[in-house]
């Protein structure tokens, strides 16, 4: 009988590992659609009572900017990966991909009955503002069901994808983003990558034109390699925009005209909900140019990520996004933490305000970026506005981080004692 090398022996471990492993957070992954039906629970208790339970006309900017980020601080981090030889088991695991779908159908009965409720005559101001953006961040947080979507191949899925996207008249995306953003991510060339000096307020119109243009060209092009016009049925853009059409066309006629300032309103706090995390993912990281001019390749270090639990699972890992952008089509529930990926210092949702007030982001944000950068501020990515101020701004900071980052290189390793 043969004897197994320690490699086989390994190996073998390693398979052994894959399938006894069982994800511990399997059924947690519920959250998030779980997210839209409190919603729907909110605003059905609002039309029962509304002047008891007016507070619930706000119930979304609570779960965004309240309850998730207190709960991502109560629970902390969660950094462990499935083994590699559970990844296609997991990839094949239809249970996953019915979880992202289930979404939708509660999406829509949320924004439906926001419409109707928007519409009620006598209706308090404060409250018409609360319900839009109630349905717009459960809208909003819908666009990273359909980001999750846009990345399958399956046709189905596509479509899947713009019905998550409609509510907010943001069909371009499933265009843009896998096509686009991905392809020039972390790159002055990419309207989705924040530069280090640019406020959010300044990347929104930027990020808005620019997605659009770019997914306008990309189709453009694709539809041409075909031999076919722009206006050719399998545009792919307009077959969102119709969708997006009908999907609102529809909820205005639920909710009459009192509901059309509500719908504009929501769709355009859930696209910024989109944009501002755009804005937080790729602050300042910038990817380097080889000797012919060609940027490298994307890597984990050209993403911020983060591993708060709570935030994770209602985004589908979306804050693993250096694992994201390595393996686009890798699904969220096989995405793995990186060591050496840059760290936020909070997940996602708690970040949003901050990225709203400049003063408050750069000061959480700038340091954290040159020190990823071991002080070297020709590599960061920066607001060509405003680059001049922040060379002079940051001159000594950077100095120094280089210096003591030198010094940890150079320092001789202590001795060891001698038994």
């Amino acid at each position: 009988m043969n004897a197994k090398t320690p490699d086989a022996l390994l190996q073998e471990a390693s398979l052994n590992a894959g399938a006894d492993w069982k994800d511990a957070k399997r059924y947690l992954w519920l959250l998030s659609p779980a997210i839209p039906l409190i919603g729907l629970g909110a605003l059905t208790a609002y039309a029962v009572a509304p002047k008891k339970l007016r507070a619930l006309a706000w119930t979304g900017p609570a779960l965004v900017h309240g309850v998730i980020p207190a709960l991502d601080r109560l629970i902390g981090d969660d950094t462990t990966n499935p083994p590699e030889a559970a990844i296609n088991r997991l990839e094949n695991d239809k249970y996953y991909g019915m979880i992202v779908k289930a979404f939708i159908p509660a999406q829509y009965a949320t924004t439906f009955l926001g419409a109707w409720l928007a519409g009620r005559r006598n209706i308090p101001m404060s409250d018409y503002i609360g319900l839009t953006l109630s349905v717009g961040a459960i809208n909003g947080i819908a666009i990273n069901t359909g980001h999750e979507l846009s990345h399958k191949h399956g046709r189905a899925d596509r479509i899947m994808s713009m019905l998550a996207l409609a509510p907010t008249a943001y069909t371009h995306f499933a265009v843009e983003h896998p096509f686009g953003h991905h392809k020039r991510v972390a790159t002055p060339e990419d309207p989705a990558s924040s530069r280090m000096g640019e406020s959010f307020w300044k990347f929104l119109p930027r990020t808005v034109i620019g997605g659009f243009k770019s997914s306008v060209k990309i189709e453009k092009e694709r539809l041409a390699r075909k031999g076919k016009s722009f206006w050719s049925i399998e545009n792919e853009l307009l077959q969102g925009w119709a969708i997006s059409g009908a999907v609102l066309g529809a909820a205005a006629v639920v909710g009459g005209r009192r509901s059309i300032p509500f719908l504009v309103g929501q769709a355009a706090y859930g696209a910024s909900m989109l944009e501002v995390i755009n804005y937080v993912e790729h602050y300042g990281l910038m990817r380097q140019k080889d000797a012919n001019g060609r940027y490298e390749r994307t890597q984990p270090e050209h993403s911020w990520n983060s591993n708060q639990v709570v935030t994770n699972l209602v985004l589908y890992q979306l804050q693993r996004h250096s694992d994201h952008h390595a393996n686009p089509t890798r699904s969220f529930q096989a995405l793995r933490h990186f060591e050496d990926a840059p760290q936020l210092p909070g997940g996602y949702a708690s970040m949003l305000l901050p990225a709203y007030i400049p003063s408050w982001w750069y000061k959480i944000m700038d340091e954290r970026v040159i020190r990823h950068y071991k002080g070297a501020l020709d590599k960061i990515n920066m607001d060509p506005d405003n680059r001049e101020s922040l060379m002079q701004q940051y001159a000594q900071l950077a100095a120094d981080i280089a210096a003591t980052t030198v010094d940890a290189i150079t320092a001789p390793e202590p001795e060891k004692k001698s038994a």
